[in-house]
Formats: C-alpha cells, sequence, structure tokens
C-alpha cells in the first residue's frame, strides 16, 4: 500500500522557519531570542490524549447525540462512566486543544504523541482527531505518532465493538455497536449499530495518519523504518517514500517468539503470521532524532485462524505485554534501537526515543512494596517492565526515552556496567489529574532539559456540565439499584477549573473504582473511614481491646471487625470499656507528635477520609505535581504520619489468610499503613519529574523545580 499526503501538509515557510542555525558541533542552536518566535530544537510530548471527538457525527438515524443550543450534537459518554475510568472521555477534547494552544504560544512546533491518541481508535475519533492535528499543522506545527494499546486496539479492524455509555438528552445510557456486533445482527432495539464505533487496525490508522510521522516528509532530513536500507546508503525522500509502503514494513511473529531469522534451532513455533511494525526515525529539524517506536506486541493466540490471519480475535491486547514482549517477539526492533543509538551518537545527533510503554520501573521504585501492600494485580503492576527488560533497554545504547500508557508523571534512570546510562520519562496524561505536557530540548549535546507544563486551566472545560446535570437529576430521581448504585458526587460539577475538576474527578474514582480494587478489605475500611486525626492517633494506640470487641463501644472510632474472620479469644482479655481510656492516652501522645512539627492535632481531621484516599491515588498519578496540590500543611502533616508508626508493629494474627478478629484494634492498622505511608513518602520524593536537566556526561538528573514541597 503506498500513501498519498494532501498537498498542504505544511506551510513552506513555517518549515523554513523550523530550521535552526548549527553550532560547531553539528547540533541545532536555540536563539536567545528568535525573531521568529519559535523554540526550533524543542519538543512538546503530549501523551495519551485519549481523544473524543464529542461533536463528531455518528452517521446513524438512530441516535445523533444531544442537541446543543448552538446546532451541533454532542456524543459524550456518561459522567458515571468518566468517573469509572482511568481517563476521561469528554473533556480532553478541550484539554488536547489547550495543551496545543499552549505550545504553539511556547513556540514549540514540534509535537510527539506517545500513543493512545484516541478513546479506541474509532473512526468517529481518528477523523476528528486529523482534523485538529491539520488545523495546526497548518500554522506550522508537525505531529509524530507512535501507536498505543488503544490505537490499535487489536493489530486488524474490529467490527464488533462499541460502548455501552453514551448519554442521552434525558440522562440516560446509550449503547452504539459496529454493525456486526451480535446485538446489531439480532437487531437489538436498544442498541445503535454503527461502524463509527468499529475499531481501526493498524492498516486503515497508518493510512489515515500517515502524514503526522508514519511516512517521510519532503522537508525532514532523514527518515527511516527498522526494514529500511538506501542504497550505497544514501538518502533520498523518493527512498523513503518506497520505504514507508506497509508491505515493507512487516515481520514474523510467532505465538513462541519472532519468525523469521530469529527463530531458535530446535524450538518449536506456532501460529506465526506476518504483523505490521510502526515504528520510524525521523530527523525533522536538523540535527534532532525523534524515534518513535511501535512496542505494541500483539501475541497470537489460541483463537488465532490460520486461515483468517487477519481476524482480531486471533491476537492479544497489547496493554499488559510492553517492552518485556518486545524481548522476545520483536527482536529486530532491539537491534535497530541499537544501532540508531549508535549512530546518533556518531553523528552527534540529539536523540529522543519515544514509545507508548515505560522502559523501567515507573512507580518511583515502591512497585515491591506495593505488591506486598496491595491486592495482586493492583495499580496496574503487571504492565511493569522486568529487571532484565531494563537492563535490555539500556544497553541498547538509547540516552532518553519518553513513555506514557499509566498516565502518570515521573521520572526513573538507570546505569549499566558497562557505562550506559538511561533515563525513562513518564509523560502524563492529558485526561487525567496533574494532566500536563513535557518540552524536551537539548541544551548541549550533554544536557537535556525537561519541563512539566501542568493544564490546570482549560477553556470551556465545563461546556458539557448541563447534560450532566440531566444524567445527574436522573440517577438521584430514579429507584433501579442498577441507577442507585451510578450515583455520583455533584461538587464536581462546580468545578472552576480543568484542574479542580480532575481533582474531584479523581476523588470520585478512587471512591467508585480504585478502593474496591486495589485495597483489602479491611485497609478498604480503616481508609475510607478515618480522618487524618484518628488515623495518628490509631499509629500511636496500644490497646489489648480486640478487633471483635468494637461492637461492644462503637463510639471510639470508626472501623468494625467486618472484614476480619472469627478467631480464639486469648485468656487476658480486658473489657472493651478500656479501649476508652486507651484512645484517651494515644490522643495525648498524638498531641505531642503533632507539636514536635509545629502543627495541631485538631488540625488533622481536616483531612477527611475521603481526602486522603484521594490524596494518595493521585500521588500515584502525579508524583511531586500531587504535592503542590496538596499545599505545604498537608505536606507536613503527612510526614508526621510517614514517621509517626512503631519501628517494629506487631504481627498480625490471621486466620487461614484473613485477618483475625482476635487482634488488637491497632495492630493491623499500624503494620499496615505503616507501609502505605511508606509508600505515599516514596512517591511523592521520587526523581525530579517537574522541571529538571539530564546530565548525560555526569549521568545524573538535577532538580530545577522551585515548587519546595517535598516528603523528605
Amino acid at each position: 500500500m503506498r500513501y498519498a499526503l494532501p498537498a498542504a501538509a505544511l506551510a513552506a515557510a513555517a518549515v523554513a522557519a523550523l530550521l535552526a542555525a548549527c553550532g560547531s558541533d553539528g547540533l541545532p542552536v536555540t536563539e536567545t531570542n528568535p525573531g521568529d518566535g519559535f523554540n526550533a530544537t524543542g519538543v512538546a510530548f503530549m501523551s495519551d490524549v485519549h481523544f473524543e471527538n464529542i461533536y463528531g457525527d455518528l452517521k446513524s438515524s438512530q441516535f445523533s447525540g444531544i442537541p446543543t443550543k448552538d446546532g451541533k450534537n454532542a456524543t459524550i459518554r456518561t459522567m458515571y462512566a468518566e468517573l469509572t475510568s482511568t481517563r476521561l472521555f469528554n473533556e480532553n477534547y478541550f484539554a488536547f486543544r489547550a495543551a496545543l494552544d499552549d505550545a504553539y504560544a511556547k513556540g514549540l512546533r514540534l509535537v510527539a504523541l506517545p500513543g493512545d491518541i484516541s478513546d479506541d481508535a474509532q473512526p468517529i475519533n481518528i477523523d476528528g482527531l486529523a482534523d485538529i492535528l491539520h488545523e495546526y499543522q497548518a500554522k506550522g506545527m508537525r505531529f509524530f505518532i507512535a501507536p498505543g494499546n488503544h490505537d490499535p486496539n487489536e493489530p486488524y479492524d474490529d467490527d464488533e465493538a462499541g460502548k455501552n455509555d453514551f448519554l442521552t438528552r434525558d440522562g440516560k445510557e446509550q449503547k452504539i455497536y459496529a454493525v456486526n456486533n451480535s446485538a446489531c445482527k439480532a437487531k437489538d432495539p436498544s442498541v445503535v449499530c454503527t461502524n463509527q464505533l468499529m475499531e481501526q487496525g493498524y492498516e486503515k490508522l497508518l493510512t489515515k495518519l500517515a502524514e503526522f510521522g508514519y511516512v517521510p516528509n519532503k522537508n525532514d532530513v532523514y527518515w527511516e523504518t527498522p526494514f529500511t536500507t538506501y542504497t550505497d546508503g544514501k538518502y533520498s525522500y523518493d527512498a523513503a517514500t518506497a520505504a514507508a509502503d506497509l508491505g515493507k514494513r512487516q515481520f514474523e511473529i510467532c505465538a513462541e517468539g519472532e519468525g523469521g531469522k530469529y527463530k531458535v534451532a530446535g524450538k518449536t513455533y506456532s501460529r506465526c503470521t506476518s504483523i505490521i511494525d510502526a515504528s520510524y526515525l525521523v530527523e525533522p529539524v536538523k540535527g534532532i532524532w525523534l524515534l518513535a517506536l511501535d512496542a505494541n506486541v500483539h501475541v497470537p493466540n489460541a483463537n488465532f485462524d490460520p486461515a483468517n490471519p487477519k481476524n482480531f480475535k486471533g491476537f492479544d491486547n497489547a496493554g499488559d505485554a510492553g517492552w518485556n514482549k518486545v524481548q522476545t517477539h520483536k527482536i529486530h526492533q532491539m537491534e535497530w534501537i541499537k544501532s540508531v543509538a549508535a549512530r546518533a551518537k556518531a553523528q552527534g545527533k540529539q536523540l529522543m526515543a519515544f514509545s507508548h510503554y515505560p522502559t523501567m520501573d515507573f512507580y518511583a521504585n515502591q512497585t515491591d512494596a506495593m505488591k506486598a501492600v496491595f491486592k495482586s494485580g493492583a495499580f496496574q503492576v503487571t504492565r511493569m517492565p522486568a529487571a532484565a527488560t531494563t537492563s535490555a533497554m539500556v544497553a541498547t545504547g538509547l540516552p532518553l526515552h519518553i513513555g506514557g500508557h499509566m498516565h502518570f508523571n515521573g521520572t526513573n534512570d538507570v546505569k549499566d556496567s558497562a557505562g550506559n546510562y538511561l533515563v525513562n520519562v513518564q509523560s502524563p496524561s492529558l485526561a487525567v489529574f496533574g494532566a500536563a505536557y513535557k518540552i524536551v530540548s537539548y541544551q548541549s549535546k550533554d544536557l537535556i532539559d525537561v519541563q512539566t507544563v501542568g493544564l490546570n486551566t482549560v477553556a470551556r472545560h465545563n461546556e458539557l456540565f448541563p447534560y450532566y446535570q440531566v444524567e445527574y437529576d436522573y440517577l438521584q430521581g430514579s429507584t433501579a439499584a442498577s441507577d442507585i448504585a451510578k450515583r455520583w458526587n455533584r461538587s464536581i460539577l462546580d468545578s472552576k477549573s480543568y484542574g479542580e475538576f480532575t481533582r474531584t474527578y479523581f476523588g470520585e474514582l478512587s471512591r467508585l473504582r480504585f478502593m474496591g480494587d486495589y485495597w483489602p478489605c479491611e485497609m478498604k475500611e480503616a481508609a475510607m473511614s478515618l480522618d487524618l486525626r484518628q488515623m495518628l492517633i490509631l499509629s500511636q494506640l496500644q490497646t489489648k481491646v480486640t478487633l471483635a470487641q468494637l461492637k461492644d463501644n462503637p463510639s471510639v472510632l470508626p472501623i468494625t471487625a467486618t472484614c476480619a474472620a472469627k478467631g480464639t479469644p486469648s485468656g487476658d482479655a480486658v473489657a472493651a470499656s478500656q479501649l476508652t481510656a486507651d484512645w484517651a492516652a494515644a490522643t495525648a501522645k498524638a498531641e505531642q507528635v503533632a507539636a514536635a512539627a509545629n502543627l495541631k492535632l485538631a488540625d488533622f481531621a481536616k483531612v477527611s477520609a475521603y481526602e486522603f484516599y484521594g490524596d494518595f491515588h493521585r500521588t500515584v498519578y502525579a508524583g511531586e505535581l500531587a504535592l503542590r496540590d496538596m499545599g505545604a500543611e498537608r505536606v507536613a502533616q503527612y510526614k508526621v504520619l510517614m514517621s509517626a508508626f512503631p519501628a517494629s508493629p506487631a504481627a498480625i494474627v490471621k486466620v487461614g489468610d484473613q485477618l483475625s478478629d482476635q487482634n488488637p484494634v491497632q495492630v493491623a492498622f499500624q503494620s499496615q499503613f505503616k507501609q502505605v505511608f511508606a509508600i505515599l513518602k516514596g512517591l511523592g520524593s521520587g526523581k525530579p519529574s517537574d522541571h529538571f536537566t539530564i546530565d548525560l556526561k555526569a549521568q545524573k538528573l538535577n532538580n530545577v523545580s522551585n515548587s519546595g514541597l517535598s516528603f523528605n
């Protein structure tokens, strides 16, 4: 297949302005005050946009959305759907434009999109996104996309996909599916059927989005794929265009690993087929190399049919695979990355690699602790790169990788014994709390500047609120159990800014989903019942009153033995009333602990349970950016909790795998929440992730941010 670029792909004058002068080392030089206002060497990285075309055309006579006062139709998802998803759906439409406007105003003209550019690669959303990219491209911006696990969801078209939660004008949910969905074939009257909701595979996506990096541009200095060989090593636009043909960008993948020349002798390979690798290297401005890596690995599964190899059901989703599977199923790509890194170093290029997936620990090295404390699989730790994977990535010689996927802000770095040094920058999503994009620019061949630009203010962020109000009223008025379960906190509709909106969204996401999905029963009860004052007192409590006895003295603290198994009482029981005196003694100790930090215990009560667990999850996603949101007083209060617990909490007595109700009241809390607050400290005290520099020569990160808030 060949691509055809639109004639108006780029304004020639804008491209000419992008070509920066070069210094003596062959690297572009940033002018102190460029006359054209461009930052020719800076690249804006905007990950996980998850664009949804909220005023798009569903091309259905059954349902066209909610009519608006200006004649458009809002084709939006429900607020409940947003508040139970790890990404927003609707407001991204405004956030993306705000980010692009901000980047443009800062003089940035190069924008990299590390995957998940759309909701799920549906035509309505991809076409709408392309329209926006064309709009800004006409102003002189250029875009470079790397695939994510939502674009594509599967390597081939899924014509059975759809969503259950589009919002109707009366506040209810509407199911909309692609025409080959079983409900559509059965002519279910409750379902709207349109292929605008199908999920497109590689072929359609790379054709529609070709000009956004997937094929060369005449103004590029250089462009290649992992499979490119130029005659006599000479680059030309025509040769690069020929190399961009999809038929020349495929490799053999099998269930057991990469096929072709990478098959291991004596090893059995099955379900082998050819599949696209959409990776490319581009030099859009002299001296800058953008390495867009397609780290999606869609492994053929038990449903794979050799007679129908393009059936989407025959492949696993790439979401949990990431770079771990690249090591076995895309060996050619690892070899290519090593080649690119070596050539970039030899030629003095400013190399910025980006893909959808992180290359190393993305939880500020708290992953093992999180696995030990929370439910199995909590916080999507299955997506964590293995140590061997990180080692292999470092060994390629890449200096810098920008990833997305996890929707959070963070930085990590690793060096190996061979002297290789790799920094992984996690670019946060525009569709969550901590919404931001990164600006990456080389200050010299060994010094990289990374800035995080938050999206606290987004024009029109509340444009859809009247429609959510209708949904809220419907849910409040309904007596159906399914509707009652979907009721949400209306305060989100009082949000005065996008930052406030996403903050409240994360509180509700925590309440409606994270607490049940991630936190063990007794931890969930404590976290959802206790304010920070009660937590500090519990950290000091010493009593022999057991969880089983709480029902006999329920007024002291709001937890129960509901999550505990019935155990055998010991012989040294005390009366339940003793808890009142022990709580008073613990309160006195807690007051002293707070006073030692120049704080008042009474003020700790201002941090409700809802605020606490919201803060925890906001810190998981936003890292140090979450501390700025908390403010100095709350950061100080959390620091007190982080050091308040006993050095060696008593061991928890269990009945099988369950907490025994014969544990003294404080035992489980002190043991578990000592770890919770240690994890919170680690997450909020990770390596610099706001504004920092990467010193490639010294192999270290330097914090430039002056936010001044830390858990250290």
